[in-house]
């Protein structure tokens, strides 16, 4: 049986403790699940598994965006179409006037706006668009079933 010595207290200041340090955000990476079932650069899944696996997850992962893609596609629809009707309800009955020339000013300053951000964010919209061309084609099979399956749950 194995004895354990106490150490003082003069013994415990005088020993040089190490302590590691824990860098959260690369613990994260690390550990994602995104890297646990997909690999550490979310490279090809076709390496881990096989084809009927990878049209099924892409396929029911479709289908769910799908299915609340139309429900909060109607939902959204019903709202703004029940809100334009209501105003124009209310502006020919008198309620409201509205001043069409101030709002194709404020319409048109707010394109101009819309157009210079657009220009300052164009290389990361960019720089995204190649980083999901590239996990696209290297995830061909899954990317089929999520768009099969994306279609299946618009229809439902």
């Amino acid at each position: 049986m194995a004895s354990r010595r106490s150490r003082s207290a003069s013994e415990h200041d005088s020993d040089d403790e190490s302590y590691e340090v824990l860098d959260l955000t690369e613990y994260a990476r690390r550990h994602h699940w995104w890297n646990r079932v997909f690999g550490r650069n979310s490279g090809p899944i076709v390496e881990k598994y096989s084809v009927a696996t990878q049209l099924v997850m892409g396929g029911v992962t479709g289908w769910c965006a799908g299915f609340l893609f139309q429900k909060v596609g109607k939902l959204a629809a019903t709202a703004v179409g029940g809100g334009f009707l209501l105003l124009q309800i209310a502006s020919h009955s008198g309620y409201v006037q509205v001043d069409w020339k101030r709002v194709e000013k404020d319409v048109n300053k707010a394109k101009k706006q819309l157009k210079k951000r657009a220009n300052k964010a164009a290389p990361e919209i960019n720089t995204l668009i190649e980083e999901s061309t590239e996990f696209l084609k290297q995830n061909i099979v899954v990317s089929g079933g999520f768009v099969g399956g994306f279609l299946l749950g618009l229809a439902s």
